[in-house]
């Protein structure tokens, strides 16, 4: 249980909010503020109806400050913001002596990890981010087995990823890259970070295709050798998926899918439950996924380097076929 610890949300309205304001809930918290520029955040009513929200985020800065001069500081504030804000909101958090639990990705770019470090040390506070697929029983039992020492050494491996986004996706920050960080990061790093946690050290990181709905690349870890290919698009689904479905998600090790779909939904509230533990995901976990999204993200492309997923070999043929 949380021990009655007070939080504060940023990113109330957001896509991911509901799965914090569940986690919060669920460990026993009180969820005192909430902040969003969009009002349309109803779902409080589900978890915290009490809560005080604003939509103007100087009277949510006063509020915490008046909270804290009282006696009543807020022990944690959970960001659900944009990507591009989460540094920034992060650094709020702290100064507002609170620690942080954010959202993937903590960052942008690897040199915003180094500021907070600082202000960590300064304020004494902690971040914590969500690396949810580090505490799916199916990612440990995968990491246990690569890690034992039997079998191959260095893994095939080929990580497909394609969620359907309406045309509403590109003229949201989500379809900013100056927002979003792009393609890669913004639906892609939890799985770079699942990749550095299983396999270890990034050693070669090549970008096949780049582009607003689809990206695909080769990654070279000290145990595996990765394809990999994110897209929104819905024409990338494979043509045997079932009518209805608008996701299809896959890793196969050696050619064995690693079937981790279940225990999605409830991953945010045991990232809580470590978090309050003192076991949250420190800065420097971070650093690797971050590292490789801000290469994928200016890197050239080099399609004649490394092996190129099936998905965007595929794509290509079509496209060549389409032309003559």
């Amino acid at each position: 249980m949380a021990d009655n610890k007070d939080f504060a949300l940023i990113g109330a309205a957001g896509y991911v909010a509901p799965r914090h304001l569940r986690a919060i809930k669920e460990v026993g918290g009180n969820l005192k503020a909430a902040f969003d520029p969009a009002d349309s955040v109803g779902v409080l009513d589900s978890y915290f109806p009490s809560t005080r929200f604003f939509v103007e985020y100087e009277r949510f800065d006063r509020h915490l400050d008046k909270l804290r001069r009282r006696g009543e500081a807020i022990d944690y504030v959970s960001i659900c913001s944009p990507n591009y804000l989460h540094d920034a909101h992060v650094r709020f958090a702290l100064r507002s002596d609170a620690d942080a639990i954010c959202e993937k990705p903590l960052a942008l770019n690897p040199r915003n990890i180094d500021g907070l470090a600082e202000i960590e040390a300064s304020t004494g506070r902690r971040v914590n981010t969500i690396l949810q697929l580090r505490l799916h029983p199916a990612i440990i039992a995968l990491r246990d087995k690569i890690n034992s020492g039997t079998g191959k050494r260095v893994h095939d491996v080929d990580l497909s990823y394609i969620t359907s986004r309406g045309r509403w996706f590109q003229v949201s920050w989500k379809g900013d890259e100056q927002k979003s960080g792009g393609i890669a990061t913004n639906i892609g790093v939890h799985f770079y970070d699942m990749l550095s946690f299983v396999f270890g050290k990034l050693r070669r990181n090549v970008v096949h295709h780049r582009a607003a709905d689809r990206a695909a690349g080769y990654l070279e870890y000290d145990k595996a050798q990765v394809r990999w290919f994110l897209s929104v698009n819905r024409s990338d689904l494979p043509a045997n998926t079932p009518d209805g479905q608008t996701t299809f998600r896959s890793i196969t090790v050696d050619g064995e899918e690693i079937e981790f779909s279940g225990g999605f939904t409830d991953l945010h509230t045991l990232s809580y439950q470590e978090i309050l533990k003192g076991n949250g995901f420190p800065l420097e976990e971070v650093r690797p996924s971050i590292e490789t999204v801000a290469h994928i993200r200016t890197a050239p492309i080099e399609i004649e380097k490394g092996e190129v997923h099936p998905f965007l070999a595929g794509a290509i043929r079509e496209a060549r076929d389409s032309h003559g």
